[in-house]
């Protein structure tokens, strides 16, 4: 063979391994490619699990049971919570219809995808206090592809258990709650069943022939029972304000005459003491606002009266206003003052503005505390502003809305008018000023009777002067005399009720007219703007002493029914009634009375004109024989009876609550006197 035919057998022969080691490389290569594959998927197999496990630990974490049950009812999946609740294994729980012990289910709810919600307690089945678990029901696909559902639930003890804690408390402080105010009614009616013996028979007894130290006892005695009274009140109102039982009226009212009706009521308190107290209201203050009038009657009369009681000389001042956040109120005044350090604590309960045990002023330091109260529930703010030595001020701020529809009378107006006001009270004087210059006046003040002659004898003289009595009799005499002599147009002189009766006819004095103290803005300018020709006022008269003894009615005074099971009280009005003619039946209960009455209205017995009813009575109280009594009535078509209730609980629902039982009018005790004089004229009335 020659070297040709050798080469290439020679590469054949190479060919041929090579394609030989080529074909087992291929092999090798596809089985590494299938182990790197089933490593690969090995791996994800691995993540997954692992994911699921971390997914069914996060499950598990938030939602305590679950189960998923075929459509009969079969377990298809359970986990292991629901399977310890149920005192088994998972696996052997699987194809069961077992079910949990049920104790206490909530209603069914349904939220808009469709899914139900129901709160479950469930008795675990190894015992112990059952569990609250809250369950979300949906629909889900089974593996056969039929549908089955999956309920999960979350443990809601902890929440379901604080819910009824909370519900338990409520319950408590409800019934804490009924039983204060049930307490506070009968407090009030055995304080005021008491002391409305004491201040009665006082008050008879001061009717008597009596000595003067006598009087002077008797008078401590009705005095000391009226502090009682007042202590009393100030006591209910705050538990009432604590047991949260005070409800605030929403109706229109007039600030104004609220205002002023209040310096009048307290007038003559202030004008015992030396002491001027008036009144000053802007212009802008609405005709009517909405609000609880008498509680703000009530804040007024516990800021103006501790001004009163605190204050020995000067005065008391009273200005309202309408400001960005409602009416301001603000009561001044020239007393002591407070200390700086006791600001911060005034309005707190049982505190007054001299804490000191040598304190000069009685009082449980109550009524500042009830004030902020009343001004808190009304959403308005108080706060004080106090020097020693120059006197305090109490300022409120209530955010009353004004009163649609309700507009206030123009004012008559002063423009041009000369006034020269001559007084050299704090308030009074000034107020005075300030409300003639807002109508239009030019107006001088002096508060010397040399600073008023200085003034008449300077110039033009004033169109209208106005003099205070307070200067004395001779000083406000000869400033009339000048006012004359200078041409003065109008003089006035300004008397309290007592100076009414001392000072006798101020057309005596020198006076065209006189205004009494303290002054009303309206009759102010009324008496102003007159025109001066106008021909004297008459001289009024000294006021006449109170009689000593009420105005009786005709002779034969009108029959009235007292039902009263107190013998003291029903001594006390039968003697009250009997004084003012009236011819008196008394019943010891709410059964005998409703007897006399019935017996009275079908005509076997004289008629009544009036019964007065106790509320609180034995046998049938007061509203339980109203009710009756006008049942009656009314089923054999006969008039009605005038009904006055009597009640030791003077609280706006005891008033209702008469009222709707048919009573036509409302009493508290201690009973006042002089309101039994206008129930009786107005029985006549009617008749």
């Amino acid at each position: 063979m020659g070297w040709l035919e050798v080469g290439i057998a020679a590469a054949c022969l190479a060919a041929l391994v090579l394609l030989g080691a080529g074909g087992w490389y291929g092999q090798r290569l596809a089985r590494w490619r299938r182990e790197a594959e089933v490593e690969r998927l090995h791996d994800r197999i691995w993540r997954l699990s692992e994911s699921e496990e971390r997914y069914r630990n996060l499950v598990e974490a938030q939602i305590a049971l679950i189960v998923q049950r075929d459509a009969e009812d079969r377990i298809t999946f359970v986990n292991e919570g629901f399977a310890r609740l149920l005192g088994g294994a998972p696996a052997s729980l699987v194809g069961t219809t077992a079910t949990a012990a049920v104790v206490g289910a909530g209603e069914m709810r349904r939220r808009p995808d469709g899914a139900g919600l129901i709160d479950l307690a469930i008795a675990p089945a190894g015992g112990g206090p059952p569990r609250w678990f809250a369950f979300v029901e949906t629909a889900v696909v089974g593996r056969d592809g039929r549908a089955e559902v999956l309920r999960a639930g979350r443990d809601i003890t902890e929440r379901v258990e604080a819910a009824r804690s909370l519900d338990e408390a409520r319950g408590r402080a409800e019934a804490a709650s009924v039983a204060k105010s049930r307490f506070l009614a009968t407090v009030s009616h055995e304080f005021r069943t008491p002391l409305n013996g004491i201040l009665g028979m006082a008050g008879l007894l001061l009717e008597t022939p009596l000595s003067l130290e006598q009087q002077t006892y008797v008078g401590a005695v009705k005095t000391s029972g009226e502090a009682l009274l007042s202590l009393i009140d100030g006591i209910l109102d705050f538990s009432k304000i604590e047991a949260g039982r005070l409800d605030l009226a929403a109706e229109p009212f007039d600030p104004a005459v609220l205002v002023e009706s209040v310096v009048e009521l307290l007038a003559p308190r202030a004008q015992d003491k030396g002491l001027e107290i008036a009144a000053d209201i802007a212009d802008a203050v609405p005709a009517a606002v909405i609000g609880d009038c008498d509680r703000v009657r009530q804040i007024l009369l516990n800021l103006a009266g501790n001004a009163v009681k605190f204050t020995e000389a000067g005065g008391v001042g009273v200005t309202l206003a309408w400001g960005p956040e409602g009416l301001e109120l603000a009561v001044h005044d020239t007393g002591p003052g407070i200390p700086e350090e006791r600001l911060p604590v005034l309005f707190e309960e049982f505190e007054q503005g001299d804490g000191s045990a040598s304190r000069r002023h009685e009082g449980t330091g109550l009524g500042l505390a009830i004030s902020r109260r009343l001004v808190g529930r009304m959403g308005g703010h108080i706060g004080a502003s106090s020097r020693v030595g120059e006197g305090s001020c109490f300022a409120v701020v209530l955010p009353l809305r004004p009163a649609p529809g309700r507009d206030r009378p123009a004012a008559p107006s002063l423009a041009g008018r000369r006034v020269l006001v001559v007084a050299a009270a704090t308030f009074e004087g000034p107020y005075i000023a300030r409300r003639l210059a807002r109508a239009g006046a030019v107006t001088v003040s002096a508060e010397t009777e040399a600073a008023a002659l200085s003034h008449l004898a300077a110039g033009a003289p004033p169109d209208t002067v106005i003099a205070d009595r307070a200067l004395g009799d001779e000083a406000v005499r000869r400033i009339a005399g000048a006012a004359r002599r200078a041409g003065a147009g109008r003089t006035i002189v300004l008397l309290s009720p007592f100076d009414r009766r001392d000072f006798g006819s101020p057309a005596a004095a020198g006076f065209d007219r006189y205004l009494i103290k303290p002054v009303r803005t309206r009759s102010l300018l009324a008496r102003v703007s007159e025109p001066a020709a106008a021909p004297p006022a008459q001289a009024p008269r000294p006021a006449p002493a109170p009689p000593r003894h009420p105005a009786r009615p005709p002779a034969g005074g009108p029959r009235v029914l007292l039902a009263e099971d107190n013998p003291i009280n029903a001594l006390l009005a039968r003697k009250a009634l009997e004084r003012l003619g009236a011819s008196v039946t008394w019943a010891k209960d709410g059964s005998a009375a409703l007897a006399l009455m019935q017996e009275a209205a079908l005509g076997t017995a004289p008629p009544f004109d009036l019964a007065l009813l106790d509320i609180r009575m034995p046998a049938l109280d007061g509203l339980g024989a109203a009710r009756r009594l006008r049942a009656f009535e009314a089923d054999g078509r006969l008039p009605p009876l005038r009904l006055v209730a009597l009640t030791a609980n003077a609280q706006a629902e005891d008033e209702a609550a008469a009222r709707a039982a048919g009573f036509d009018a409302f009493l508290s005790k201690p009973l006042d006197l002089a309101a039994l004089p206008p129930l009786l004229a107005g029985r006549a009335a009617a008749a």
